[in-house]
């Protein structure tokens, strides 16, 4: 990826982690910026941001309605917040529509001309899937 930014990606995300138990997560999001130094907004189902992820290359924040941590790197705060690494470079591109390969992930972008993506992680494991419905 170039690093170019994009203009903010608006819609509603699904994330399933298959570990014991199951972790499933689902919010409206906000993507913004790009790669390498960007943020996303997770909003509850009022429209209250229930968590806002930034990062950069110097670390990565994670901001909610009871505290603010500090991680040294963008997979450690996704892992913590979400329950799964995402491929944020790849996840650019695919939301833009651009079928890059990123490690261990597979993607669907059959349905995207109607705002629909799906990605799924088969390693390492456990297996992750995210769906990802775009405001149109």
């Amino acid at each position: 990826m170039n690093g170019t930014e994009f203009s903010p990606w608006r819609g509603r995300l699904a994330l399933r982690v298959e570990s014991e138990p199951a972790q499933v997560f689902s919010a409206a999001f906000e993507l913004s910026g790009s790669a390498p130094a960007g943020a996303l907004t997770l909003l509850t189902p009022l429209g209250t941001t229930a968590a806002a992820l930034s990062w950069t290359p110097e670390g990565s924040t994670l901001r909610s309605n009871v505290e603010v941590r500090q991680f040294a790197t963008l997979g450690a705060l996704m892992r913590q917040t979400l329950g799964a690494e995402l491929p944020i470079a790849a996840l650019f591109a695919w939301l833009a529509g651009d079928p890059v390969a990123s490690a261990g992930w597979q993607v669907d972008l059959s349905q995207r001309p109607n705002g629909r993506i799906t990605m799924r992680r088969q390693l390492p494991l456990p297996v992750a899937e995210l769906r990802v419905v775009l405001d149109q």
